[in-house]
């Protein structure tokens, strides 16, 4: 999905915010919630239902030994990205810099 539907889509969710909002109905207690309401409150359940879903999925397929490869990786990737950050800095401001 791209910026500019993310985008569409909160100016919709903005706007019917403001018209709900904006609309002069007295509600009585006990009456149906708004429609921003409803649709946060779905927007909730599905959250909490594939977050579950991903949770129960990841607990079923854990392996300890895979977490340990995985994080070494990680850790041996990191050192390389951080020493080759730091040598494409240093041309850089030596770059800019010059020889003084």
């Amino acid at each position: 999905m791209g910026t500019r539907h993310l985008l569409a889509l909160f100016l919709i969710l903005l706007v019917l915010g403001f018209e709900v909002q904006g609309s002069e109905v007295t509600q009585q207690e006990g009456t149906s919630p708004t429609l921003l309401a409803q649709m946060q409150e779905s927007l909730f359940v599905y959250w909490d239902t594939a977050k579950a879903a991903a949770q129960s999925l990841y607990k079923k397929t854990y392996l300890p030994s895979m977490d340990e490869k995985i994080r070494d990786m990680y850790g041996k990737s990191t050192a390389a990205v951080s020493t080759y950050a730091g040598i494409f800095t240093d041309q850089v401001l030596h770059l800019l810099k010059g020889e003084e």
